[in-house]
Parts: C-alpha cells; structure tokens; sequence
C-alpha cells in the first residue's frame, strides 16, 4: 500500500487558505473602519454577553472658601444608563456541484465568500446606525453647511473637557451636490465613504442615515465590543479559522449528502454609541443638502 506523497495538496488545505483568506479580508476592513473612526475603547468579552455602560451626575460645590472655613463637599453618582447584548451573528452559505462545474472551484467560493462578506459588513453597520438614530441630542439646519457647523459646535459643548473631533454620519443624497463644489478628499471603508475637508468635520456617508438627517458624535463616544472567539469553550467546540484579533471564525466544508462546499461564520461583533446624549440628531429643514 502506498503513503501519500509528501506536500501532496489535500481538500483541507484548500479550505484553510479559503477560511484564513475570508478572515485576513474581514480583519482588514473593520480594523480599517475603527482606525477611520477614530475608535480608541475596544471591550472583549470572555464571559457573559451584555455590556453595561454607566452615566455621571456631578454636583460640584463652589471652590471660593473663605481663609479657615469649611470646604464644601462635592459630589459625583455614578449609576447604570444602557446595557446592550452582544449577540452571535451565524451565517452560512453553499455552493453546488453545479455552480463549481460552471465557474471553477476557486471562483465559485471565491465570488460567493465575497459577497457574504459584504452582507456581514452590513449587518454590524446596520446595528450600529440604529443606535445612532436614538441618540438624544437634536438640532435644526437649512442645508448640509449649517448642519455641519451645528454638529460641530454642540459635539464640542458635549464634550468640551476632551477636545474632541467630530465624526457626522450623512446620507449620500445630501452631500453628493457638495462634492463637486468642495475641495475634499475621499476613501471606502467597510461599506462606508469617508469624507474629509469639511472644517473640523470627518463625514461618513450611508444609506442607512435618512435623508435630510445628519447624526454627529465623537470619535471617544463609539466602542467596539466583541465576544473573543480566539480559546474558550467555542474553541474547544468548533475548528473555526481565527487571527489574533478574535473577531470572526470562518471555516469552510464539503458535504457529500448534497454535494455543496460550504462556509459557515460567526461574529460577535457590537458597534455602538457609549452616550446617547452624546449623539446629536441634526434636521435638514429643507431636505435639501446644500
């Protein structure tokens, strides 16, 4: 009986390469859209799935205390404000005997693999919109200029003991006329166009915001939590295909009983606004975006 010849390439190398190719795009992205973001508080979670976030109340007394007296006491309460669940997103895709006979192999898992990654992408950026859509903080505007400015001014009244930068999210229909006009510079991160040069104001562009609407908050006030897929139970349960990171395992199978080649993946993945007060709602009163 003869060995297999050494190095010979397996049908499991094959769906390593794929598995290790759909997480190194994945990573990429969304490390990318934090960057862009301007994201700096990651949370993981190991155990447990809800994250809590917390509001401040301050009563700060007057500090002029004359030569001898009694300083007064000040006094900051800390209470619980949102707790969010984190929750797996689980998706799964195959492609036929068929489609591997019309296509190739390669092309077929490929082609399908690209898209939904693109479907995952949206899902997380989908969530995260809503979130911005219940923040607190309002605001009336006649075009897209004085709705930057006003995003502008009362982020930095939210947040003036940070020095903060401001991030507006805007639907595309509202500041495509202004492109033509302005002196900006563009890129496309994670579903996203990501806008430059307006004063002071990094602009996000999608469909997901209304149009006429325009969310503004500050990079400090977006966190990433994600459930760490790298070790724990899940790794004990599951040979998914992970990097350093965590977010994502992918891993990719035949199945004989139909004749598919499947991809299955798994995030736990929740991108969202710490302060909802911290979020401010600016109406285009016109609908118009300039």
């Amino acid at each position: 009986m003869m060995t297999a010849e050494l190095n010979l390439q397996k049908t499991g190398d094959f769906a390593q390469v794929q598995s290790i190719d759909f997480v190194e795009r994945f990573n990429g992205s969304i490390t990318k859209l934090i960057e862009a973001l301007g994201v700096t508080r990651k949370i993981p979670l190991q155990n447990g799935m809800t994250v809590k976030t917390y509001k401040a109340t301050t009563t700060l007394q007057s500090g002029q205390v004359a030569e001898g007296d009694l300083i007064p006491l000040s006094k900051v309460i800390t209470e619980p404000d949102q707790t969010y669940e984190v929750t797996f997103d689980k998706y799964r895709k195959a492609v036929s005997a068929e489609a591997i006979q019309r296509h190739g192999f390669d092309q077929a898992v490929s082609d399908t693999d690209a898209r939904l990654l693109k479907e995952i992408q949206k899902g997380i950026r989908s969530k995260f919109f809503n979130f911005l859509a219940n923040g607190t903080g309002t605001g009336t505007a006649t075009d897209l200029q004085g709705a930057l400015a006003q995003a502008w001014g009362k982020v930095q009244t939210l947040f003036e003991d940070d020095g903060v930068n401001t991030i507006a999210f805007v639907n595309p229909l509202d500041v495509a006329d202004y492109l033509g006009k302005a002196n900006v510079t563009t890129q496309t991160v994670f579903g996203m166009a990501f806008i430059s040069g307006f004063t002071g104001v990094t602009i996000i562009t999608n469909t997901n915001v209304p149009v006429g609407t325009v969310y503004a908050t500050a990079p400090e006030n977006i966190v990433l939590a994600y459930v760490e897929l790298t070790g724990g139970e899940l790794g004990r349960a599951f040979s998914f295909t992970l990097d350093e990171s965590g977010y994502i395992g992918v891993t990719h199978s035949q199945e004989i009983n139909n004749l598919t080649y499947e991809t299955v993946a798994i995030n736990g993945i929740l991108l969202f606004a710490e302060r909802l007060d911290g979020v401010i709602k600016i109406t285009i009163s016109d609908g118009a975006g300039v």
